[in-house]
């Protein structure tokens, strides 16, 4: 079982942006020197309060040299919105100055990176994926992209630098059928998105696995959690309940970008039609904790629920806890970083 660490930097609770990336690079340092595998950041931009990680990559190369064995992912490249030739050659880059500890995570994105007056319009965000990720693939392999489509036109175009590992680690996540099955297929790894209950993604793992098999694939599912530890839960509750609630608010606060539904439904954006992350928001405490939404806990009752997830994911293969959240403030998120490691990834390595 490998163990690693998620944030989408929240920007929430008085902090400037600049303290926030000082604490983050701060908090990458100590995981690595406590023991986690990979440090993933969200690719995200426009909506302060839900992230400003605007360049990942740039974080990566900046805490490069001051980590030794960490390993570095993007979740997720957003690809409709970027130039995959430009791309390639950055994720190269990054490869190269973090020493092949770069892996590579895709996705179409958040239903509301494409607004109603937006530059890529949502209808086309599906295949302006399909084609700039069959530029980055070729491109990360090959060194040298040809392609025609719709969209991207690539002649015999050179992508330099070339990435140290001869074969990039993919990675995606969301929450359409396609997706997991796309993952399957191709044998990448699946985030499970950090704020769904095991009950409402079933269906989603199991057409993963499915694929997986019928293409000679293992399975590789990385389950996202927030999660807040101590001894007391009277504890917990004084150290973590204004950031959870900040936390779901972050994620409810872009819904108001969102295209119009039926554009969403017409695009495959079906669960943003859903009206769930507009919700989120007006959840309780009691609502929070107590519907899988999050986990609060001993370090006991937390290796509890990673051993149920187990025992119901089949494929299971990392656990990725959300630890800076809802402007958590920087010693907590140390403090969830050392129980994890002392009292957490022992039992399970």
């Amino acid at each position: 079982m490998k163990f690693g660490l998620y944030s989408e930097m929240q920007l929430s609770n008085g902090k400037t942006e600049k303290q926030l990336y000082d604490e983050v690079i701060k908090q990458i340092i100590h995981a690595d020197q406590v023991g986690f595998d990979v440090y993933s950041l969200i690719d995200h931009h426009h909506f302060s309060r839900f992230s400003i990680s605007a360049n990942p990559l740039a974080i990566y190369t900046a805490v490069a040299h001051q980590t030794q064995h960490i390993r570095f992912r993007t979740a997720l490249h957003i690809l409709p919105q970027v130039n995959p030739l430009r791309m390639a050659g950055e994720i190269a880059v990054a490869d190269i100055l973090t020493n092949g500890r770069i892996e590579v995570g895709v996705g179409r994105g958040h239903a509301w990176v494409f607004p109603d007056e937006g530059i890529v319009p949502i209808e086309e965000a599906k295949p302006r994926f399909e084609e700039a990720l069959a530029i980055l693939e070729q491109g990360l392999s090959e060194g040298r992209v040809n392609f025609e489509g719709k969209y991207y036109t690539a002649k015999d175009v050179d992508i330099v630098p070339s990435p140290l590992q001869k074969k990039m680690p993919y990675y995606t996540g969301g929450t359409s059928n396609h997706t997991y099955e796309q993952a399957g297929i191709k044998g990448w790894g699946i985030f499970v998105p950090p704020l769904l209950p095991l009950e409402n993604l079933k269906e989603q793992l199991n057409i993963y696995r499915d694929a997986c098999y019928k293409h000679g694939n293992e399975p590789q599912v990385v389950w996202l959690h927030a999660v807040y530890m101590d001894d007391d839960a009277a504890q917990i509750r004084k150290e973590s309940e204004k950031h959870f609630k900040n936390f779901l608010a972050g994620n409810s606060a872009p819904t108001v970008a969102l295209p119009n539904r039926d554009r969403m439904l017409n695009a495959g954006f079906n669960f943003y039609a859903k009206g769930i992350l507009e919700k989120l928001a007006d959840m309780t405490y009691e609502q929070i904790t107590e519907g899988d939404v999050v986990w609060i806990g001993t370090p006991e009752e937390i290796c509890e629920k990673i051993e149920r997830v187990k025992r119901e994911v089949e494929g299971l293969t990392e656990i990725d806890f959300l630890t800076n959240y809802g402007g958590m403030d920087h010693w907590k998120v140390i403090k969830q970083q050392e129980l994890i490691s002392k009292q957490v990834m022992p039992n399970f390595k």
